[in-house]
């Protein structure tokens, strides 16, 4: 029995007219979900990155050389606030991670951009990262995983 197995049998007993099955489904999808960004963030914790720090920064490494993007831009690929995305930047600015220029392209904007030490942040912390990821999913068959996959693809679709 897992955890959302003894949720569901004292439901199932002190509520048997409720069919509970959605609340444990998706409280093992929420559990799974807070107990492996655990574990990732312990790992990026070990090369000085922080969980939300690596996102931002793979953001940037993925958007191609020159590595800059636009804040509206990089909060839509991180699915960050307003005020979320400007705390974060402040921080990564003053870790030497990244630099704000004005966008030559729009007087009012600003332009956020890898710096070399940003670049070698990620680059040395994607290897690691997938590889944790990986040992989340060793249970899982590679069959399994492409179900999985499918599966997840088809409820996300509606909802984003």
């Amino acid at each position: 029995m897992d955890h959302m197995d003894a949720i569901e049998e004292a439901w199932r007993r002190e509520r048997p007219d409720v069919e509970v099955g959605p609340l444990v489904l998706l409280g093992r999808l929420f559990r799974l979900t807070a107990l492996a960004d655990a574990q990732l963030a312990r790992a990026l914790g070990e090369r000085d990155l922080q969980r939300g720090w690596f996102n931002l920064l793979a953001a940037l490494r993925r958007s191609g050389p020159p590595y800059e993007l636009r804040p509206g831009e990089l909060m839509r690929a991180t699915m960050l606030s307003s005020a979320g995305m400007t705390k974060r930047l402040d921080r990564l600015v003053e870790a030497g991670l990244l630099q704000r220029r004005p966008d030559p392209g729009d007087r009012r904007g600003t332009l956020v951009r890898l710096t070399a030490a940003g670049r070698r942040a990620i680059d040395d912390a994607l290897p690691v990262h997938v590889a944790n990821e990986e040992v989340l999913l060793a249970p899982l068959s590679e069959r399994e995983r492409k179900t999985l996959d499918r599966l997840l693809r088809k409820l996300l679709r509606p909802l984003e």
